[in-house]
């Protein structure tokens, strides 16, 4: 008989006697299950943070913040600093000839979550008059936009989506008392929708600031970035950091990666090592239960090499069975899911996207695991003694 021919017929009587092991099996059935329901989810999030990011650069946008400053929080531009930078060459003009740019302040405060009830932080962002204009993507979908000099807001979709206190008219207090929400906006889904907006001039007055965190501008053209941040780097009154929306966005997606590393590695591997010894355990307890019929089939003439492979598609059907229970699971349960994280941007409001891509990792990685926990008692099914376990009848 050949090779595989001894392979499919040992391991289809493997498969027919699994209701026979119906607990045991369920153990590396249901470890497998979660171990890839948990990395598909972290997984999730990890491309929902980094997606939303990235997709907030565009290319013919740029950010100016102070000399060693890599994110808006710790960036102070006076407000003559701001006058130079947004009258720099580069910088495209709006129909009557104003400079495309906005003086912009950023802080955080903290609401609460709809979910929990839990307090976390929300970006107030305020703009200056242009600071809408030059985002094109933002969209007022509900109400009116704020008025400079009054204490108004309009809220992101997504933040609306998270925390509680922000539909229309509902108030939020800063420092120096209540802002009236007056109007919703998209923003195509980037990280723009996780904020409030106001006005600038406003915000530094009720916070008595006299710096902004940064001024943002829109190119003539993302080939004029060169020049702009050329004129900016090389003037004597400036001290600053110049960069693209992109290169902006895409750093601070990196600041959340060694999170979602650790998160992964830990939580992860834990899981991962459980099922690992659940399947060694299951798989052994398969092999000695069936000693006698191993060893009968070796008398016959089965080779070792069928014995192998038949344990080994054995575990690897436990583990195929528990990455779809456990993908599906992810699949049904959280995906769409917003789940809001901080960062140095922010608090940021993302999307939980299970993509084809990720369930295929979790499938993946549960295959490796089934395939090193069938190894081991694979190799000591087919080292069985055969007059050992005919002994046993």
């Amino acid at each position: 008989m050949s090779i595989l021919r001894q392979i499919s017929s040992v391991t289809a009587m493997n498969v027919r006697s699994l209701p026979q092991r119906l607990g045991a099996s369920s153990v590396v059935v249901i470890g497998m299950a979660g171990v890839v329901g948990v990395l598909v989810c972290v997984l999730a999030v990890s491309a929902g943070f980094r997606d939303t990011m990235l997709s907030t650069g565009h290319p013919d946008r740029a950010i100016v913040m102070r000399s060693g400053s890599t994110n808006e929080t710790g960036s102070s531009v006076g407000i003559a600093a701001a006058q130079t930078i947004m009258g720099a060459p580069g910088v495209a003009r709006t129909a009557d000839g104003k400079p495309a740019a906005s003086a912009e302040m950023f802080l955080s405060v903290n609401l609460l979550r709809k979910e929990d009830g839990a307090r976390a932080g929300i970006i107030v962002r305020g703009v200056g008059p242009e600071g809408l204009a030059i985002r094109p993507e933002l969209k007022l979908t509900e109400g009116r936009m704020f008025q400079p000099g009054l204490r108004e807001l309009i809220a992101g979709r997504a933040a609306q989506m998270e925390f509680q206190g922000l539909d229309l008219g509902d108030e939020v207090m800063l420092r120096d008392g209540p802002w009236t929400v007056v109007g919703t906006f998209a923003a195509g889904d980037n990280a723009n929708e996780s904020t409030l907006m106001t006005d600038s001039d406003t915000l530094l007055s009720a916070y008595q600031r006299t710096v902004y965190n940064s001024v943002r501008v829109k190119l003539a053209s993302p080939e004029a970035y060169g020049e702009f941040r050329d004129a900016l780097t090389t003037d004597p009154t400036l001290s600053v950091n110049v960069m693209t929306e992109p290169e902006y966005y895409a750093q601070a997606a990196q600041n959340f990666g060694p999170l979602f590393l650790v998160i992964t590695v830990v939580v992860g591997g834990i899981m991962a090592v459980g099922a690992l010894f659940a399947a060694l355990n299951t798989m052994y307890s398969a092999v000695s239960t069936r000693a006698v019929e191993i060893a009968t089939l070796r008398a016959i003439g089965f080779g070792a090499g069928g014995v192998v492979s038949s344990v080994l598609a054995e575990a690897l059907l436990l583990a195929l069975i528990g990455a779809v229970i456990g993908a599906s699971a992810a699949m049904l349960f959280f995906n769409g899911n917003t789940i809001s994280l901080g960062g140095n941007v922010g608090s940021i409001v993302a999307e939980m996207r299970i993509t084809p891509a990720l369930i295929g990792a979790g499938i993946a990685w549960a295959c490796v695991i089934g395939l090193v926990g069938g190894l081991f008692p694979a190799i000591r099914a087919a080292r069985l003694p055969v007059a050992t376990a005919l002994r046993a009848v």
